[in-house]
């Protein structure tokens, strides 16, 4: 009865269980063998070649050129003079002064003279008169704004002229034998200059040469009610060719 309750394993079962164990102490050995054998031996080991590589940075520009040899005459510091201010001083016109004066002179009148003028004198000026001057000087006395010029009509005569300068014939009109008359209208100035020409009967060719010679002459200066004055007026300038 007992017999038929054990278990008998068979001989071959048993080595197969053995075997296992062993293959895998084995194979492990044999790992570790070629483990450490390599690492008995460093000679035998393959030699690994470290190879780095370094970027230098670009070369750093040049040095700027050293700066010019300085002369020898300018070695020595020139010392700067202090530019001193010129005032420029004009006959006739004020000019403000630079410093302000703390005290005022008293003006010198001089007693020298005669009232009325000076015996022997000549009336408005030196003998003869000046050109463009005003009897009694009114003209260096004007006063205020200067007036309108005046037309040369009615008891307003022409002024008299006291500076003639002749027309110069144009060449082309002399060699197509033209001439005639040029009118114009003429304005002076309180000193009896004319300033103004207008052309109030033309010939074309002649006008211009006409008005260039006005514009140089000089008036005898208008003066109404003390005051000067300009004259408007009319000057007719003839071109007759010589026959």
């Amino acid at each position: 009865m007992f017999e038929d309750s054990f278990i008998v394993i068979p001989s071959q079962a048993r080595a197969k269980a053995w075997a296992l164990p062993v293959s895998v102490i084995a194979h492990a050995a044999i790992a570790l063998l070629l483990i450490v054998i390599p690492l008995l031996r460093p000679a035998d080991l393959p030699q690994i070649e470290i190879t780095s590589a370094f970027l230098a940075p670009p070369p750093p520009p040049p040095p700027p050129p050293p700066p010019p040899a300085k002369k020898a005459a300018s070695a020595s510091v020139r010392r700067i003079k202090p530019v001193q201010a010129q005032t420029s001083f004009e006959a006739g016109r004020l000019v403000a002064p630079v410093d302000i004066p703390t005290e005022i002179a008293e003006e010198q009148i001089s007693d020298i003279g005669i009232e009325g003028g000076v015996e022997g004198g000549v009336e408005g000026g030196v003998e003869g008169g000046v050109l463009g001057g005003v009897v009694s000087g009114v003209l260096g006395n004007v006063v205020g704004e200067v007036e309108a010029p005046v037309r040369a009509l009615g008891e307003i005569k022409q002024p008299r002229r006291i500076h003639n300068v002749d027309p110069i014939y144009p060449a082309l009109a002399m060699e197509a034998r033209i001439d005639g008359v040029v009118i114009l209208e003429a304005e002076t100035d309180i000193y009896g200059r004319v300033n103004q020409v207008k052309v109030l009967k033309s010939i074309p060719m002649l006008d211009q040469a006409a008005i260039d010679a006005v514009r140089q002459w000089v008036y005898e200066p208008m003066v109404i009610n003390g005051r000067p004055r300009g004259v408007i007026f009319s000057v007719v300038v003839t071109f007759q060719l010589k026959k």
